[in-house]
């Protein structure tokens, strides 16, 4: 046997996962409430000892972490045009694993330079232009960013005619080049920018989030958390050679403070009516929606859909619902042992998914051209994806996770009285529509339509070990593999 400790340093629990690599399979799993405020350690132990006396006493051979604690790793970003640079920009921060706070496009100005220092990112992505491009811009932010009364990294990843002497005008700052994220129109190039990102979260960050306290204890802190999220759905998509994975997917891993989408798939119109506008979004792909969690950002869900949306989701008078809400907040170790939080909890996981897959996903709009009718997508198509994994401590512990990840699909899902005990399952009240064209929904007041999945095979992550998988997978990931294979609950097809 080869006992392997993995462990998530999450926002509002720290969790461990024991394997054995040599049996490829899962020892066992425990929890505590993270303790960053006070010694990471304290959670941590606490949650060792549960998980010991589960397995008995284990000697193991390594110890790996990641770490989501204390906001994560929290970036501001700033590009040339929004469609381009700057969500170039974006699109290689959020694959990093980390939380985009702010993206600036254009120049930047005094106002924004003092709202990036009220920010206080842990690390600066500055783009602009693509190769031979733009220079203006870029230099501009740079000049700027220098006159900034907070200092923290930054990375320049624009121009590379103008890297250097962007790097001259932050002399005395911490800067890193790396090649430009978008070199040519339509050319992502996000990787060099993706690992320089998680180079510097394991040389400082790690240490300014207090994590230090805990390096004795491992092998090393690998990667941010939804970094090995990425890490583990890529793996389970494409497989690793001799052994195929499970092909095109959504995840959503739904936390405390954020809601996290995953995609691995193409995206791509699907007829030659239809054309993308845009930059054509990679292939895998993550969105964070910093006001979409559990627990501290409980509000945003409530902002989002409104009071009296998750009273019908849960049968608790709207009022109610906002104390409750309230409540939450100001206590995020708050667990639902009460028929009214369990019953509210399975509304806000049920709200944030919906609006987290609606904003991952693609739209499409219907214009008129001189040719005739026509269609403009913008992101990702994915109707066609057919797998859906689920993850979160609000959907892995409540028996209906399967009922709750039916949000996640457009169209009218059977969602009959939530509070209920009853199963609700994942059934439609029709059948996708052979059409092009999904069904219209409103996003921010303008009807448009949406791209979000149809029907999937839901996999629920019921033992909470997809992050500890992917930071397996670093090491093994023909074990990582075959463990997300046996361990991911099967609910069929929804």
């Amino acid at each position: 046997m080869k006992p392997i400790l993995l462990i998530d340093f999450g926002s509002t629990y720290t969790k461990l996962t024991a394997v054995d690599a040599d049996g490829r399979r899962v020892l066992g799993t425990s929890q505590s409430y993270t303790t960053v405020e006070t010694d990471i350690n304290k959670g941590f132990d606490m949650a060792l000892v549960a998980l010991l006396r589960r397995t008995g006493e284990l000697r193991f051979e390594k110890r790996f972490a990641c770490s989501s604690a204390a906001g994560g790793l929290r970036m501001v970003t700033s590009g040339l045009v929004p469609e381009l640079t700057a969500e170039a920009a974006r699109i290689a921060s959020l694959g990093a694993g980390a939380k985009v706070v702010k993206v600036f496009s254009y120049q930047l100005t005094d106002e924004d330079v003092d709202e990036i220092s009220r920010l206080a990112p842990d690390i600066f992505l500055l783009t602009g232009g693509t190769d031979g491009g733009n220079s203006a811009t870029i230099l501009h932010n740079a000049r700027m960013l220098a006159s900034c009364p907070r200092r923290f990294p930054v990375l320049i990843a624009g121009n590379r005619v103008c890297a250097k002497d962007c790097e001259m005008l932050l002399s005395g700052w911490e800067t890193y080049r790396c090649a430009n994220v978008l070199p040519r129109l339509g050319q992502l190039c996000v990787e060099p920018a993706q690992e320089k990102i998680r180079e510097v979260f394991l040389n400082r960050i790690i240490f300014a989030k207090g994590l230090s306290k805990a390096m004795e204890l491992l092998s090393g802190i690998l990667m941010p958390t939804p970094s090995a999220m990425f890490a583990a759905m890529k793996l389970l998509s494409g497989g690793v050679q001799g052994e195929a994975g499970i092909g095109d997917l959504i995840a959503v891993d739904l936390g405390g403070a954020t809601t996290d989408v995953y995609s691995m798939a193409d995206g791509l119109p699907g007829d030659d009516r239809t054309v993308l506008k845009g930059l054509q979004e990679p292939y895998a792909k993550r969105t964070v929606e910093g006001d979409l969690g559990m627990r501290y950002n409980a509000m945003g869900i409530l902002d989002a859909v409104g009071a009296l949306r998750l009273s019908q989701l849960s049968g608790i008078a709207a009022r109610r619902i906002v104390e409750l809400v309230g409540m939450v907040s100001s206590h995020t170790e708050l667990l639902p042992e009460t028929d009214e939080l369990l019953a509210f909890d399975k509304a806000l996981a049920c709200a944030a998914i919906d609006t987290a897959v609606t904003r991952h996903a693609g739209t499409i709009e219907e214009v008129y051209t001189p040719m005739g009718r026509a269609f403009v997508q913008v992101g990702k198509d994915l109707r066609g994806v057919s797998q859906l994994v689920v993850t979160g401590g609000a959907i892995v512990h409540n028996p209906h996770a399967a009922q709750i990840a039916g949000h996640a699909f457009a169209g009218d899902t059977e969602r009959s009285d939530l509070s209920s005990g009853s199963s609700v399952g994942c059934s439609f009240r029709a059948e996708p529509s052979s059409s092009c064209l999904p069904s219209p929904v409103s996003q921010n007041g303008t009807d448009r339509f949406s791209l979000k999945p149809r029907r999937a095979e839901v996999y629920v992550d019921r033992h909470y070990i997809l992050a500890a998988m992917g930071l397996l997978s670093t090491q093994y990931p023909e074990v990582a593999l075959s463990i997300m294979k046996k361990e991911l609950e099967h609910h069929g097809a929804c």
